[in-house]
């Protein structure tokens, strides 16, 4: 069954809204990336100083423009295609995505507050209202992902093919509450979270190193996103240093994150066979949450021999997410990119 857009919509509407079907939730790791990446400059203004705050004052920016644009296209999308947004939610795999805009609300209002608490009573008072709006969406969603398991497999219960990186998502979004809980002021609600998160990390490790060994390796398109990999143990060491835990036990997540980060790279050439998709925006957070906890450890008198590996990272980080940016602006250029499945 064809499906055609409302008839409220005119024709010059309904053209240019057309590729918004395949506007799928995975786009909003455009602003995980760029807000991740602010995050990782403003951790190396220790190191760099002046220049890296403004760096990351640039790619705040640029991640909220990116979201604003994001949720426009998304009202827009829900209008002419719900059918569309009903396939997301039932997906197998794209379901998991849909915990990217609660993750990139949260990480935006973390970074405001990072860069701006205190400088105006009502700005402080909405970042407040984003973060508990973002924190509420988030809970939602783990839950909502969750639950998914519980139902048979015929009706989109938990399969071994199924399982995929991507349901690292919402575990992510919740270990990294106190990065704007804490100093916004919810240090109670933002721990309790931090421990959902890390309750299901673990659960999820475990499941996915079993779905390699009964299904075999991700399909090929999806390669890439065994950066997210890297995501969990990152987040968690950066919330760690937030609640202002022992130093070891930042350490011992930092360990867990390169070895997933170096177990990532092995396949490599298997990733750069394949061609640009948004799959590949799966490298973008882990990579700059990455960069942003080494840039922390290296700033501690016990991290000083990291210093140059974390500006190096930065640099890396800051290279790729570039790259992506502007694969991602030719594929749109083209019309590579917001097609079935890219």
């Amino acid at each position: 069954m064809q499906h055609t857009s409302v008839p409220s919509a005119t024709p010059w509407m309904a053209r240019i809204g057309a590729p918004l079907e395949h506007l799928f939730p995975a786009w909003f790791a455009l602003v995980m990336g760029w807000t991740g990446l602010a995050q990782a400059w403003l951790r190396g203004s220790d190191l760099l100083g002046d220049t890296a705050l403004g760096l990351a004052l640039v790619a705040g920016g640029f991640a909220a423009l990116i979201f604003c644009l994001l949720c426009l296209a998304s009202v827009w999308r829900l209008k002419l295609h719900a059918h569309a947004v009903r396939k997301d939610l039932q997906h197998p795999i794209r379901h998991a995505f849909m915990a990217t805009f609660p993750v990139s609300v949260i990480l935006l209002a973390a970074l405001g507050a990072a860069l701006f608490q205190h400088t105006h009573a009502m700005l402080d008072l909405a970042l407040a209202w984003f973060w508990c709006a973002g924190s509420v969406l988030e809970f939602v969603a783990t839950v909502w992902v969750i639950s998914r398991w519980l139902r048979p497999p015929a009706e989109g219960g938990l399969q071994w093919p199924t399982l995929t990186p991507a349901l690292f998502i919402p575990v992510v979004g919740n270990v990294l509450a106190p990065l704007g809980g804490v100093p916004l002021g919810f240090e109670s609600w933002a721990a309790a979270q931090f421990g959902i998160g890390l309750l299901l990390w673990p659960i999820l490790q475990t499941l996915l190193f079993v779905r390699w060994g009964q299904a075999g390796p991700l399909p090929a398109k999806l390669s890439p996103t065994l950066f997210i990999s890297v995501a969990p143990p990152s987040a968690v060491g950066l919330s760690l240093l937030q609640m202002q835990a022992p130093a070891l036990a930042v350490w011992a997540v930092w360990g867990m994150a390169l070895f997933f980060l170096v177990l990532t790279l092995t396949q490599l050439e298997a990733m750069r066979a394949q061609p640009f998709g948004m799959s590949f925006w799966g490298m973008s957070f882990p990579l700059a949450a990455f960069s942003a906890l080494t840039l922390r450890l290296a700033s501690t008198p016990e991290g000083a021999w990291l210093q140059l590996p974390a500006l190096g990272m930065l640099a890396l980080t800051s290279l790729v997410i570039l790259g992506l940016t502007l694969g991602t602006w030719r594929g749109l250029r083209n019309g590579s990119l917001l097609l079935a499945d890219a």
